[in-house]
């Protein structure tokens, strides 16, 4: 298979990564048997739409429901309602989305079935305060969160511990019906307890775990906040309670499938596929800068796979923003910081995307370098490590014409990068 262009192969990569995720190819095979009761649909995450119109599609019964997925992300259904909320910074449709689905599984019996559809992006849609905290105050915790380099794993401890939605909560809000929860994994290690913040999946994260997560980052809290925490040190289900005994769990999409997807397609354009990781983590800057010294090793040593070959990888990295930040989000931000690194090195190319299409706060999925993309900015008075100590890589990338722009994809199984090295 030969394409136009190094661009234009990285970028059919990245669309096989998305497209192995997609709802409609993962959730048919995930489906259980028709109950003697009702079916409801819930969910929540920016699959959520596209995974309930997929059940809607293969179901052979009747059903209802509803799901919450972010604005934008919408998909037409007939049977199940679609709401649409903020993230990743909660707002009072998500806190009423999340409500409404609650109220929806809690007169369910044991004939009765819950399928729940968890997808990334849930931690913030399915946002319910405990009672006597607003939705201000954790919606202040999250930003301060996003900003302050917090992973994944421990903003969602600190979600869940300060909700009545999350760490198991939904599944133990349907108790005594039927849960399977089918579930697209955005997160390293595919953790069930850090998808969407765990709605149907006990834990052992504990109000201590909560705190010094916030004496850690030195998140400025609200005392009313503190007080709860300092409550019940057990705020979340434990995985032993009973009500969490009719529940099971299937991982329908995971990074690691999309990424083998992405590997099969690379051998048949004649490359060599090196896949180094589906977890990785750490500051975006940083983890460019590694992989800037991978791709340097391929081409000035043919190891640790000789060119023609892709490098593969995927996870979440971090942006830690100090003082005012300009536009972008972690892949572009990785992206540049790759850039700068390889130094316009010969014969290599990369593409850094959002497998849900959307790169932090912006339009893009990510952005995609060439060995010219330096030089082009140069030619346009660009300099790239002004825009890296800004945090402005989308303002970069679009002056250089090198966004990928796809509009929401309706799945999300994290971060995708590839690195494209000729001989």
């Amino acid at each position: 298979m030969t394409l136009s262009s190094p661009v234009d192969q990285l970028r059919s990569l990245f669309e096989t990564a998305v497209r192995t995720a997609q709802p409609e190819h993962r959730i048919p095979d995930f489906l259980p048997t028709p109950p003697i009761g009702k079916t409801v649909v819930v969910g929540a995450g920016k699959s959520a739409a596209a995974m309930a119109r997929a059940v809607e599609q293969a179901w052979p019964t009747d059903l209802s429901g509803v799901v919450v997925t972010r604005y934008g992300h919408g998909a037409p259904t007939q049977q199940i309602e679609v709401l649409e909320a903020a993230h990743p910074v909660p707002d009072s449709q998500g806190m009423a989305a999340a409500e409404r689905i609650l109220q929806t599984v809690a007169p369910l019996g044991p004939d009765d079935l819950v399928i729940c559809l968890i997808s990334g992006g849930g931690s913030a849609l399915l946002t319910l305060p405990p009672e006597g905290m607003t939705l201000d105050l954790l919606a202040g915790i999250n930003r301060q969160l996003l900003r302050c380099g917090a992973d994944i794993t421990e903003m969602n401890t600190v979600r869940k511990n300060l909700s009545r939605s999350s760490g198991g909560r939904l599944a133990a809000a349907a108790y005594p019906a039927q849960v399977v929860s089918l579930i697209i994994s955005d997160v390293p290690g595919d953790d069930l307890r850090a998808i969407a913040s765990g709605p149907t999946v006990g834990d052992t994260a504990t109000a201590a775990d909560a705190q010094g997560i916030l004496q850690r980052y030195n998140i400025d809290v609200s005392p009313v906040v503190l007080d709860y925490l300092g409550k019940d040190p057990n705020p979340v289900i434990r995985p032993d309670d009973n009500r969490l005994s009719t529940t099971q769990s299937h991982l329908i999409a995971t990074p690691q499938q999309s990424l083998e997807a992405a590997a099969e397609l690379a051998q048949a354009q004649g490359y060599t596929p090196f896949i180094l990781g589906n977890a990785i983590e750490g500051e975006a800057q940083q983890v460019g800068i590694v992989h800037a010294g991978i791709a340097r090793q391929v081409v000035n040593h043919n190891q640790p796979i000789a060119p023609p070959c892709v490098i593969l990888s995927g996870g979440e990295t971090t942006v830690t923003v100090t003082g005012e930040a300009g536009k972008g989000g972690r892949n572009s931000e990785f992206l540049l910081s790759l850039a700068i690194a390889l130094n316009s090195l010969d014969k290599v190319w990369a593409i850094a995307c959002d497998t849900d299409g959307i790169d932090g706060s912006e339009t893009n999925a990510g952005a995609v370098i060439t060995p010219d993309s330096l030089a082009q900015a140069r030619q346009q008075g660009l300099s790239a490590a002004d825009y890296l100590h800004r945090h402005d890589s989308y303002s970069f990338f679009a002056g250089i014409n090198a966004l990928v722009e796809t509009g929401p994809t309706l799945t999300n199984v994290n971060d995708f990068r590839a690195i494209l090295i000729e001989p």
